[in-house]
């Protein structure tokens, strides 16, 4: 028998690229055991994708080349393995499931075909392959899966998309399950509904569960062992809790401080004269669903109020009609005093260097054939009377390094960038504009925790010296614990609380508030195991 049920020794792996040579793992070596949680943890660049890439022999030769190291599972070296054998391995013993399920997912096939076909491939019938797909939709919690087995990926959420790769990752009952990033961006709510679930499957099967995070949050919701990560190497390993409570090294003490949620809060500020920008009113339907019900928002010149909810709460379809990308059916949107719904498009040109917004996916709102340099500097070609030619490379190379990024990196294409990157480059854009009114969508939620807090400590630090204001749209918390002045919380397109940040997290008035703290993760993993305790034991009276 072997000692580990995967071991991985001295991994080294290199990226040549016109660049040179990037070496994203250097000398890497951990193991997992049957029915443990090992976590990989470190920010983007950091090299624990890559390592789980090269396990699925998913790493791209060229421009990647491993050039040492041994891949053991079951005792057995997978490098050194066959294409065929690797293929036989490859999601019937050693599953995968990814960071972004959309893509991810055929989009033209239905689910349930997709998930049958994960069994099928490995030679199991197709009757009885479909009659699992059924009962693992309904083990994950899909609604109707009878239904939802002839649907296509787009009609589900993102949570429901991530445990349909859960479902078709489970489908052959694998030894060994890696989880890349598999919560980063779901609401509170769902990711503790998807870690509970990872948690329930691996006891159910013993499974070997292999988590790649930048979450400490979420590291000590599940983890057993720790691994963090930088540069492409080993920094330092052990118990979860105790690295956690006792680091060694540098890098794992900056990610700990990084942590949001722990500051103080702000006091809560009188709020005089007129709004910069106040919504009245804002319904949106699409067809028989109702996605704004009256709702009436207002933010003050430098002020930052947050929209908390779960998906189709209807917090996304409240800044597209802010900022008429999406117009509502009816209401208003004043920006000082003028109707923004009410204007002509050339009125509106004017206005647009004034509001500005920072969407959740940069992959798609970056344009993967334009360079870094051209992404930030179009603004200016657009209004030109924002910054004269002679300056934009200077300038680039000054938002560049505002958003933690080089600024040798203006000449690379979206494509050669992490998801936490290119969501960098994306708050470049709009700081280019020189706004008076930021729209952050989920802006920070794909970023490792110290470049989250960068982040946040510079829109911050640029609210105070310009004035900014920022309607910042959010489910990580203890972010906007830290970041906001007012707290808007949403549910089914309607506003059921609001109110200064410290009342919200205080003295939360609504059950729905008060279910979405409660379902925000602590970094300290004895403070979340506490609270597992205290949820297992109301849920045990509950059912009592």
């Amino acid at each position: 028998m072997a000692e580990h049920l995967l071991e991985v020794r001295d991994l080294s792996v290199e990226f040549h690229t016109a660049a040179g040579t990037v070496k994203a793992v250097q000398d890497v070596s951990w193991h997992l055991d049957r029915g443990e949680t090992l976590a990989i943890l470190g920010e983007s660049g950091s090299g624990k994708s890559v390592s789980a890439s090269a396990i699925m022999n998913l790493i791209d030769m060229p421009p990647g080349r491993i050039t040492s190291g041994t891949i053991l599972f079951n005792g057995r070296d997978m490098l050194a393995m066959s294409a065929e054998e690797r293929r036989a391995i490859n999601g019937a013993r050693i599953a995968m499931i990814f960071q972004d399920p959309l893509a991810h997912l055929n989009p033209v096939y239905t689910v349930g075909w997709q998930i049958t076909e994960m069994m099928t491939t490995h030679g199991a019938p197709r009757e009885e392959a479909r009659t699992r797909a059924l009962d693992l939709m309904k083990r994950v919690g899909i609604p109707r899966p009878e239904l939802a087995m002839n649907k296509y990926p787009f009609q589900f959420s993102g949570g429901q998309r991530q445990r349909l790769m859960i479902a078709m990752a489970l489908a052959c009952k694998p030894d060994i399950l890696i989880a890349d990033e598999p919560t980063t961006a779901l609401d509170v709510t769902v990711q503790a509904q998807v870690l509970e679930l990872l948690g329930e499957l691996q006891d159910e099967t013993g499974m070997g569960l292999l988590l790649i995070t930048h979450d400490l949050g979420v590291v000590a919701e599940i983890a057993d062992r720790v691994v963090v990560m930088n540069s492409g190497c080993i920094v330092e390993s052990g118990n979860a809790a105790e690295v956690y409570r006792n680091p060694q090294h540098p890098y794992t003490k900056k990610l700990i401080d990084a942590a949001p949620g722990k500051g103080e809060m702000p006091d809560e500020q009188e709020r005089k004269g007129e709004p910069l920008l106040s919504a009245i009113g804002l319904h949106k339907t699409y067809g028989a669903f109702h996605a704004l019900k009256g709702v009436d928002i207002a933010i003050m010149p430098g002020e930052t109020v947050a929209v908390v909810g779960e998906s189709g709460s209807g917090k996304s379809t409240l800044a597209r009609a802010i900022l008429r990308l999406d117009d509502p059916n009816s209401g208003q949107v004043l920006y000082r005093g003028r109707d923004l719904l009410a204007m002509s498009p050339r009125e509106l040109f004017g206005l647009r260097r004034d509001l500005q917004m920072v969407f959740q996916d940069p992959t798609q709102s970056l344009n993967p054939r334009m360079t870094v340099f051209q992404l930030i500097s179009e603004a200016w070609a657009i209004h030109p009377g924002i910054l004269p030619r002679a300056r934009w490379k200077e300038r680039v190379a000054e938002l560049l390094v505002k958003v933690g990024l080089k600024p040798d990196m203006a000449a690379r294409y979206p494509h050669q960038f992490s998801g936490g990157q290119r969501q960098r480059i994306a708050i470049a854009r709009a700081l280019a504009m020189e706004p008076k009114l930021i729209v952050c969508d989920e802006a920070v939620s794909a970023l490792d925790v110290s470049i989250q807090a960068q982040v946040i400590a510079l829109l911050d630090g640029l609210r105070r010296e310009f004035g900014l204001s920022y309607l910042f749209i959010a489910h990580d918390l203890p972010v906007v614990r830290d970041f906001a002045d007012r707290v808007v919380v949403m549910k089914d397109g309607e506003i059921v609380e609001e109110g200064p940040v410290r009342q919200i997290f205080d003295a939360p008035a609504h059950p729905y508030t008060r279910a979405l703290l409660a379902a925000s993760l602590d970094p300290d993993p004895e403070i979340q195991a506490a609270r597992r305790a205290a949820r297992n034991l109301e849920e045990g009276l509950e059912i009592a």
